[in-house]
């Protein structure tokens, strides 16, 4: 069965909205965006979460000796790295921390899609203009004959996430803004989406 990521958390009302819909992951974006939080910030919400959804981390070209704090502290399960970073810095993280790391790929074409140490790749929509977020979706058929258990993002939402699932089949769907109303998290969009790939036989 698809996995799902609820990613940008920020408020403690979003905490109660995936406690309810049971999603596997939840992300907390520690880059510069609408959505940052800061450790402390981090620390509470988790203290909050339901311990059977894992947390992600989201970084981007972000010092490697606060995401190895955040990890210690056990503020964070999972490292997403969504920046620049080289695949040095994926396995120096996974050595420090001991935890999967996810590496983001922004996809324009199939020269994107590279291999990598990291545990899990995540396919993402290429922007120049940012690292992720951008709502949009991208052309699916470029991730046809991919392998291994990799994240989907980009712009998915109630609309086409059962497509995203059958077309590409990826390990875990990805959502954000897709499950947001007037940019803040929905308690009943989340819940909405969760039951409905729940159902979806992929």
């Amino acid at each position: 069965m698809t996995k799902i990521k609820i990613c940008g958390l920020s408020r403690m009302e979003d905490i109660e909205a995936v406690n309810a819909a049971q999603p596997d992951y939840i992300g907390f974006v520690f880059a510069a965006s609408k959505r940052q939080v800061d450790m402390a910030t981090a620390r509470t919400l988790k203290q909050a979460l339901d311990p059977g959804i894992e947390t992600v981390g989201v970084f981007v070209n972000h010092p490697v000796a606060e995401i190895i704090a955040l990890a210690e502290q056990n503020i964070i399960d999972i490292i997403q790295l969504h920046g620049d970073e080289d695949e040095a810095t994926v396995r120096l993280l996974q050595t420090q921390t001991g935890l999967p790391v996810i590496r983001a790929l922004r996809i324009s074409s199939p020269a994107d899609i590279q291999a990598t140490a990291a545990n899990y790749r995540l396919f993402d929509t290429y922007d120049p203009s940012q690292y992720g977020g951008s709502g949009a979706a991208f052309n699916w058929d470029l991730l046809q004959g991919v392998t291994g258990d990799f994240f989907l993002a980009g712009g998915l939402n109630i609309d086409n996430i059962a497509a995203a699932i059958q077309q590409v089949r990826p390990y875990c769907v990805d959502l954000s803004s897709g499950v947001e109303t007037d940019g803040f998290k929905d308690r009943e969009k989340i819940i909405e989406i969760v039951e409905m790939i729940r159902k979806i036989v992929d």
